[in-house]
């Protein structure tokens, strides 16, 4: 689990993914090393990061109420205490310690809710299936329940 905090903590995206389930040597029978497994194949990376703070920057002013953005449902909110993973910075509304990052995929043969990626092995398990999906990355508050899409990238096998 500490790799994906790190993944998440460098916040660099598609290329944090790659590393995040790229190249492994292993070693054979003999002793010799193996070819790396290559990276996936990433689109770019779209950021929401303009529209998150333009959606706090409202809030701040009283343009808009607080509920509207503190509002995740029942299965985000599981999924956030199940399988976030902390992030370094505060919860831009609360001041909270408790924002998390959750992954959903989605795409072909997957269920339609998307896929939970929790872990390091659902990562590889999701890359190696051999099929494209659309990973959206989503920035849940524990405390407050602010929640918002932080970014979205295509991953093909």
């Amino acid at each position: 689990m500490a790799q994906i905090s790190d993944w998440y903590s460098t916040r660099l995206g598609h290329r944090a993914f790659a590393t995040l389930v790229e190249v492994t040597t292993s070693r054979s029978a003999q002793g010799r090393q193996q070819a790396p497994t290559p990276a996936p194949k990433t689109s770019a990376v779209v950021s929401y990061r303009l529209a998150r703070q333009r959606v706090v920057d409202s809030i701040l002013r009283g343009d808009r109420p607080i509920e509207t953005a503190c509002d995740a449902q029942a299965e985000l909110r599981r999924v956030a205490h199940n399988c976030g993973t902390l992030l370094p910075e505060p919860c831009p509304l609360c001041d909270g310690s408790d924002l998390v990052a959750v992954t959903f995929a989605f795409g072909a043969s997957l269920p339609r809710s998307g896929r939970v990626v929790a872990d390091l092995g659902e990562a590889r398990k999701l890359r190696n299936r051999g099929r494209p999906s659309t990973w959206y990355v989503i920035e849940v508050c524990r405390q407050c329940w602010w929640n918002h899409l932080r970014e979205s990238f295509e991953v093909s096998g």
